[in-house]
């Protein structure tokens, strides 16, 4: 049987974009918030994924498959707040 890389993971984890206009706090494999910063404003939004792409997303953030996506910790995301 194959292991899945998302097994060994431990809710929550915390990532953001490095252009630090994204933050987002990852649930579980199916559910996530994101805040925005769009100046001096935040745009809170909490995702269930329904959908494969928004399920692909969310792993793509967990296993970092991007090179503008950094683990950050819980303290710096509930700063935003």
């Amino acid at each position: 049987m194959i292991k899945s890389p998302l097994e060994d993971i431990h809710f929550p984890q915390y990532r953001k974009y490095s252009n630090n206009k994204n933050y987002f706090k990852i649930y579980s494999a199916t559910e996530f918030e994101e805040v925005q910063v769009i100046g001096t404003k935040h745009i809170r939004r909490k995702v269930h994924a329904v959908q494969f792409p928004e399920k692909n997303h969310i792993i793509d953030l967990l296993l970092m498959k991007q090179e503008n996506v950094l683990t950050i910790n819980k303290e710096e995301f509930e700063r935003l707040y």
